[in-house]
């Protein structure tokens, strides 16, 4: 039993009571409870005076002692994509990020188990999201971090990708994460330096750590990914996003629905499990994870829709259309959302039916689990 669940008990109220108290849900307290969600400074220290510092931080959150986490599931020197991986893989780099997360809720501190270690940061692609997740889940992690300046480097002057590469695996680092709008570079530097490379999104192909935390949220929150009915919407012709996750979701178990209209949908993904459809209303039924795409305008030649307008009125997630998928669908977006075109902005900032602040949170714990993953495999390498 919870701490607090036992205080509540002990002091004869209820749970119901006590988020009125708190001035919280009692959905957000029972979320609390679980461990699905962290709350935030000021609910905690409502929480410690209402019970009077009973309950705080140190019995508050529970760590759960995994000592059978030695990272053998995952024995990769890198993360290039999901498509090669097992669900036993999978299943490692989520647990750890599990474990991680619980850690760090009782108490945020900086690990030295990797000082010493070095990350570079490598992206040809703009980034805010990933580049700084990435950052603070290495310097999480202890480990040294270099982002490199692309606009102001060597490769400004003319010098190839490749060159830039064995220049870095001088220098000797332990992780190469890196971001190209050409497929395939990720899986050709891993080819030619010493080090770990981690995918952070590779042209149209993949982009397996956003796969990973998709995952983790979604597991966190539905307790499962088996069985699940899931449907990714939007721009999927352009999107590694969705590559990765459609990979990802049906090895775990779960039913992938693709919805886009036919100049936004890939060939081939059918071949890997998917179903497709064009029409919203029949891709969404008994759905329970709604996850909506960015339209990739960057990456598009051409004109794939008659306008912005036109695209939300029959692609665009609101109420209405959610409303065709289970009563309690959750949405997701990977972000940088598109208001008013890819999804509704009121629906967008309802935190009882979206997981978008969530997946962002928990990109930084998924980042450390691959990192710590990747290091150990190669220490034991050498």
């Amino acid at each position: 039993m919870h701490a607090l669940d036992k205080w509540i008990k002990d002091n004869s109220i209820s749970r119901k009571i006590l988020a009125s108290n708190l001035n919280i849900s009692i959905a957000s307290l029972s979320r609390y409870l679980s461990g699905d969600r962290i709350p935030k400074q000021e609910i905690m220290e409502k929480i410690i005076s209402y019970t009077d510092g009973k309950i705080n931080p140190t019995n508050f959150y529970i760590v759960k002692n995994n000592k059978n986490n030695n990272f053998s599931e995952y024995r990769k020197d890198h993360l290039l994509g999901i498509e090669d991986l097992k669900e036993s893989e999978i299943s490692s780099l989520l647990n750890r990020a599990d474990d991680i997360i619980r850690e760090n809720r009782i108490q945020p501190t900086v690990n030295q188990k990797y000082r010493g270690k070095t990350l570079v940061n490598l992206f040809f692609e703009d980034s805010t999201r990933t580049k700084t997740s990435f950052e603070l889940a290495a310097k999480r992690l202890g480990i040294d971090v270099i982002n490199m300046q692309i606009e102001t480097s060597s490769i400004r002057k003319g010098e190839s990708l490749l060159d830039t590469a064995m220049t870095l695996n001088a220098m000797q680092p332990d992780i190469l994460v890196i971001r190209h709008s050409l497929s395939g570079t990720p899986h050709l530097l891993a080819n030619k330096v010493n080090c770990g490379v981690i995918n952070a999104g590779d042209g149209q192909h993949e982009h397996p750590t956003q796969a990973l935390l998709d995952a983790l949220a979604i597991r966190r929150r539905k307790k499962r990914i088996k069985g699940l009915k899931i449907a990714i919407c939007g721009d999927i012709a352009h999107s590694r996003v969705a590559r990765s996750n459609i990979k990802l979701l049906i090895t775990m178990g779960a039913t992938v629905n693709l919805i886009a209209p036919s100049t936004l949908m890939a060939e081939g993904l059918s071949d890997y499990g998917a179903n497709i459809f064009n029409n919203f209303k029949e891709g969404l039924n008994e759905v329970d994870i709604v996850m909506i795409l960015r339209l990739q305008k960057e990456r598009m030649q051409g004109s794939y829709i008659p306008s912005a307008k036109e695209y939300f009125k029959f692609y665009g997630l609101d109420r209405e259309k959610l409303s065709f998928a289970k009563s309690d669908a959750l949405v997701m977006h990977p972000g940088p959302i598109n208001r008013g075109v890819e999804i509704d902005s009121e629906l967008a900032d309802d935190i009882n039916r979206t997981l978008i602040l969530e997946q962002v949170e928990l990109g930084v714990a998924i980042r450390m689990s691959v990192i710590e993953h990747l290091i150990n495999n190669l220490e034991h390498k050498k």
